[in-house]
């Protein structure tokens, strides 16, 4: 089980603390942070990134294909609620560049595999999120 910790003192400055790895958050100067770190938008589009990169890489390398480098770049942007015009929603676009001798079989099949990494699925499927709150 994956355990992160994210602490602050009083500022948007975010420490976090992922296993033995230390790093920070933040927001960007212009909304009132010190731009230190990446936003909470951008390490969460980093992870859907750096997971698509692993598990497309981890199944060429089974499967013994050429693929020699990945490079994922994602943005995020708002788009019109098909269900609901008056409102926007999220749209995350995930661009996959792969460089390698591969078929197009191969690449039709990394494709679907990127959809199958583990953030991918946690994103778009069911999922809870409970929250416990304590004077601390």
């Amino acid at each position: 089980m994956a355990e992160v910790v994210v602490k602050n003192n009083n500022e948007y400055k975010q420490e976090i603390k992922a296993g033995s790895h230390s790093y920070l958050a933040d927001i960007p100067k212009e909304e009132g942070g010190s731009g230190l770190g990446p936003s909470p938008h951008e390490l969460m589009l980093s992870a859907l990134g750096a997971c698509t990169s692993m598990t497309v890489k981890m199944y060429a390398t089974r499967k013994g294909w050429p693929l020699t480098e990945v490079t994922v770049t994602l943005t995020e942007e708002k788009v019109t609620d098909p269900e609901n015009e008056s409102r926007t929603i999220p749209k995350i676009i995930r661009d996959v560049k792969l460089v390698g001798d591969l078929t197009d079989e191969q690449i039709d099949s990394l494709k679907t595999i990127a959809d199958k990494c583990p953030i991918h699925k946690l994103l778009s499927g069911p999922k809870q999120i409970e929250t416990a709150v304590a004077k601390g």
